[in-house]
């Protein structure tokens, strides 16, 4: 018997009883849609937080200088401080795309009687491409402000809340100790840090006039630097390492007295955890197709036992055993085929549906349908082993004396 004609003979027997069929399917439609459904909303998390980290420094890099030690205590003073040059010098490597110098105090600043306590950031323009950040009113300060070292400043939306209220900040003077600042712009709102900092309360100021109004300082604390994609950061951070090492006149042998932080460490351990979830969720929802498989095991020992009248006239008539047993296991294959195709579709369109309602993206990929439909054909394989060798394995003179 061919295949072709064994596969109309299982067609027409599972028709013959639509209900139980569908009923049958059912473990398996439930089981592929919610390993595809699944499936899509962890990689769409990981989707989401890779671009959030992008934006919060998954290709930029920070360097630190390391204090000077003395007699084993760490002091305030670095043989090599970090410099504006050091900015300037890496800013000449291809690979990177904006450098900035970063400085941080904190001070008193006042707008009419009111005062507020905040953060004092000394950057360039390139901060704002570095991090993503840019102006929600008015402009960011410019290099002729960096190079003249002007007395302009953008401020957060907490610290414009708190001086000004709802009043439009921008072109108001506020005073910092002795000097008076011009507002230029105000920044667009990040919010909090989990560890709860508030990231708006801060005020940006040309790093120039910070060294020289404010702190009175020649040097910079650290450098931020930014790159095209997180996969230049390996290589970026290298090739800064000894370029700062070469303009510091460290020996081969000697430490350096600086550090390059980047968020890779953070970027893969959050990966790493995404792609256990994937798994964990996706075995769970596995779960659902073994208990389809299971069902189907069970309707189709149900079928042998009602067909087994059918089975001895076919014996009788010259089919063989072999012929028994592949009715049978395309019966079994046929319903989780069907039920995984199903699956597949609902899986498809409930994810898309969850993600319209949710702004949650859903991906779903080829490679996920595939595993999804292809764990459903095996189990259909795997559970109709058994009731088709019983089927094949009857007694053609018992099965005809069978009611």
């Amino acid at each position: 018997m061919n295949l072709w004609f064994a596969a109309r003979i299982a067609y027409k027997a599972l028709k013959s009883y639509k209900i139980r069929s569908i009923l049958t399917t059912l473990g398996i439609i439930i089981g592929v849609a919610a390993v595809i459904i699944l499936i899509s909303m962890t990689q769409g998390a990981k989707l989401m937080i890779e671009e959030q980290l992008t934006g919060l420094g998954g290709k930029s890099l920070i360097i630190n200088q390391i204090k000077g030690t003395q007699s084993g205590i760490r002091s305030n003073a670095s043989a090599n401080p970090l410099t504006a040059e050091d900015a300037e010098a890496i800013r000449g490597l291809n690979i990177v795309t904006h450098v900035s110098p970063l400085l941080n105090t904190k001070g008193q600043v006042v707008w009419g009687n009111r005062n507020w306590f905040t953060k004092l950031v000394g950057t360039s323009p390139d901060f704002i491409f570095i991090n993503d950040w840019f102006t929600e009113r008015g402009n960011y300060f410019n290099d002729r402000d960096v190079e003249n070292s002007e007395r302009v400043c953008v401020i957060g939306k907490t610290v414009a809340k708190n001086l000004f209220g709802y009043q439009n900040p921008v072109g108001e003077n506020i005073r910092m100790g002795k000097f008076s600042f011009r507002v230029i712009g105000v920044m667009s709102s990040i919010g909090h840090t989990p560890g709860g900092h508030d990231e708006d309360d801060v005020i940006f100021i040309p790093y120039t006039t910070i060294q020289n109004s404010i702190m009175g300082v020649p040097n910079v604390e650290s450098i931020s630097v930014s790159v095209s994609t997180p996969n230049d950061v390996p290589f970026a951070q290298e090739i800064i390492t000894r370029l700062l090492r070469d303009r510091h006149n460290i020996r081969p042998n000697g430490a350096d007295d600086f550090y390059v932080r980047t968020q890779l460490t953070h970027i893969e351990r959050i990966f790493t955890i995404s792609k256990i979830m994937t798994i964990l969720l996706g075995s769970i929802a596995s779960i659902s197709l073994i208990v389809g498989g299971i069902g189907i095991m069970n309707i189709m020992l149900v079928s042998v036992g009602e067909r087994t009248r059918e089975i001895g006239i076919r014996m009788a008539v010259g089919a063989k055993e072999r012929d028994i047993l592949i009715q049978f296991m395309i019966e079994a294959v046929l319903l989780s085929v069907v039920g995984g195709i199903i699956g597949v579709i609902l899986g498809i369109a409930a994810s898309k549906i969850s993600s319209s309602f949710t702004n949650w993206p859903a991906v779903v990929s080829i490679t996920s349908i595939f595993i999804a439909f292809g764990f459903a054909a095996m189990i259909g394989i795997f559970f109709g082993i058994y009731p088709a060798r019983k089927a094949s394995k009857l007694d053609p003179i018992e099965a005809l004396r069978y009611e």
